[in-house]
């Protein structure tokens, strides 16, 4: 959560301006013959924060650009989940890592175990490179900086509707200890890696499915899963898409 202040006031401000904005601009494009064409597409769409004033700026972003008919609020992990437990027509779930309840983002691996079909987002203050992937590792769609801005937030929430994974610029900063360290175990695990292994990495990187890999490499599906479960032991994950983000990294260096 980040807590309330005059300079987070200017921010939310101009997230609340420039949604309203949007707001016209998109009702003047729908405007057709002095009729305002509506989707008949319900969305329904959950912000779990304790943050007053930014739940109020991200309702409007839901509501005036992405099209969500209703927006449920709620200020704790708890409060949250009963909203979720308790409909069945909830589409989008976003969650901030500083309210009660919510010990880290490992707290929303159940949330994920128990809504295997919800969208499910981050969208926080903290900008750790750990919190990131933590999120990614946990079933997460999308992990979303509070500090990105108003059509930054936008459009990763977007993508995620669209059913991507939004991966903050973030997740490649590090500092210079994080860099030292980084240098020893990114050759440490280069070495690791077979010649058939940067294969399939390179293709899970690419999102290619297991049956494309399969066929690209001409290799059986069994084989490929046999790589990638490598792949996920040796990069410390069980996520396709976090192998895949440690992975283009890796073999960027």
């Amino acid at each position: 959560m980040i807590s309330f202040s005059a300079e987070n006031s200017l921010d939310y401000s101009r997230l609340l301006t420039f949604s309203a904005l949007n707001s016209q601009k998109s009702i003047l494009e729908q405007t057709v013959s002095g009729q305002v064409q509506t989707n008949p597409m319900v969305r329904i769409a959950l912000i779990a924060d304790d943050d007053e004033f930014f739940r109020m700026a991200i309702r409007m972003i839901l509501t005036e650009q992405l099209g969500f008919s209703e927006v449920i609020e709620a200020t704790s992990l708890d409060d949250a989940v009963d909203c979720l437990s308790s409909r069945d027509d909830i589409s989008l779930a976003l969650f901030d890592l500083a309210m009660p309840g919510m010990k880290s983002a490992s707290s929303l691996r159940a949330v994920r175990e128990s809504f295997a079909d919800l969208k499910i987002a981050v969208i926080s203050g903290s900008r750790r490179r750990d919190d990131v992937l933590l999120a990614l590792t946990s079933g997460m769609n999308g992990y979303v900086p509070k500090a990105i801005g108003a059509a930054s937030i936008r459009n990763a929430l977007a993508l995620v509707m669209d059913g991507l994974i939004y991966v903050p610029h973030l997740i490649t900063d590090l500092d210079q200890e994080d860099r030292d360290q980084a240098g020893v175990s990114t050759q440490a695990m280069i070495e690791s890696l077979t010649p058939r292994q940067k294969d399939v990495l390179g293709l899970l990187i690419e999102a290619k499915s297991n049956k494309e890999i399969a066929r690209v490499l001409a290799l059986s599906e069994g084989t490929v899963k046999v790589h990638l479960s490598a792949l996920f032991r040796i990069f410390g994950t069980s996520s396709r898409s976090a192998a895949a983000i440690m992975g283009a990294r890796l073999l960027a260096e």
